[in-house]
């Protein structure tokens, strides 16, 4: 049977390489953006839920909508990408969220909507219809992947980075609580991460590697990237 990829995350340069390492695997695979819905450094408008900048699709990716703030549509793509892969055998969550550097004093109602819903809680939507998804199926895994590279700021006396940490610290704390309870599942869940930068083909070869073993041993940890290789 062919192996079914998910491939699900914020529209990033970590998710479209983690979907041209996908498709060196399999003939298609389905992929999913979060897109980028805070305003344009120019100023210009939040994008609607359903737009976004035109983007090619990379050859042998299956797009499918996905509402990050509705659990009936986490519910809906799940099934959805079931159809259209006939089994999914390993999904791949990529937490790489952009960067919004503003003070929290002038974000506005319709951006903190966006943080919350977009970068926090479609991700335990998400989860929660992939873990009886894969449940039911007996097998599978899901990676939840993020980098660690720190907070940045916008320069000199400028405002943080209010989006990147917050939901990816949400997301690393949600990976390890589902890591700590890994061992009563019948499939694998996997954490990965890295402090590098620059490096996001090989950590992206790295990581699909460990998921390829389909190893019991690997299931229930949280991997770390480092430049020679080893664990950290």
């Amino acid at each position: 049977m062919t192996r079914g990829i998910l491939v699900a995350g914020n529209e990033s340069s970590l998710f479209s390489v983690t979907a041209a390492e996908a498709v060196k695997r399999v003939a298609s695979f389905v992929s999913v953006q979060i897109p980028n819905r805070f305003p344009l450094p120019d100023g210009g408008a939040v994008f609607p839920p359903k737009a976004g900048p035109p983007k090619a699709e990379l050859a042998g990716a299956i797009p499918l909508p996905w509402n990050p703030a509705s659990a009936l549509s986490a519910r809906t793509l799940v099934l959805a990408a079931e159809n259209q892969l006939k089994q999914i055998n390993d999904a791949i969550l990529i937490c790489s969220p952009p960067a919004v550097f503003k003070t929290a004093g002038t974000l506005t109602p319709e951006e903190i909507d966006i943080l919350l819903n977009d970068h926090i809680k479609g991700w335990f939507f998400l989860v929660r219809e992939l873990i009886l998804y894969f449940r039911r199926s007996g097998a599978g895994s899901l990676s939840l992947v993020t980098p660690d590279i720190g907070s940045g700021s916008g320069g000199k006396n400028a405002p943080v980075d209010l989006l990147g940490p917050s939901s990816a610290a949400s997301f690393r704390a949600f990976t390890q609580s589902l890591l700590a309870t890994s061992a009563n599942e019948v499939f694998n869940i996997m954490g990965f991460t890295t402090t590098e930068t620059g490096t996001e083909a090989d950590f992206t070869a790295w990581f699909f590697r460990i998921i390829d073993e389909a190893a019991r041993k690997n299931s229930g940890r949280m991997h770390k990237y480092a430049r020679l290789g080893f664990f950290k």
